[in-house]
């Protein structure tokens, strides 16, 4: 059974610092690019970065450009968002999604790419 587990929610003042952790078990963690993504009430569920399963390649959302940080540990099957200068439109409801490229190097944008997903962890930016 894959099983895809997001940590490190909260409430934070804006302009304050969170980090985001996935551990992902039921599968070889290393063959497998790894994205975030986050939704608000009312919006549809939009990227926030993605990272390529040897950690080579990244992407961001414009939005979150600069400010936030994709990672992973391979050997902890655990991916991190290092999320800084934290902005009261950040809030959302972030998840974890899991997916296979051919490509060690390949990253995607789109929800539709992604195999496994967790069951999210909310972020509150309070102003």
């Amino acid at each position: 059974q894959v099983q895809v587990v997001e940590s490190g929610g909260g409430l934070v003042q804006a302009g304050g610092s969170l980090r985001l952790s996935c551990t992902v078990s039921g599968l070889t963690f290393s063959d497998y690019a790894m994205g975030w993504f986050r939704q608000a009430p009312g919006k549809e569920r939009e990227f926030v970065a993605a990272i390529s399963r040897s950690g080579d390649m990244t992407d961001y959302a414009d939005s979150v450009k600069g400010r936030f940080i994709i990672s992973r540990n391979n050997a902890k099957n655990t991916v991190y968002l290092q999320m800084n200068s934290l902005k009261p439109e950040d809030t959302a409801v972030y998840y974890c999604a899991v997916a296979w490229f051919r490509s060690r190097y390949e990253v995607r944008k789109t929800a539709l790419a992604y195999d496994y997903w967790g069951q999210g962890t909310q972020v509150t930016v309070s102003s």
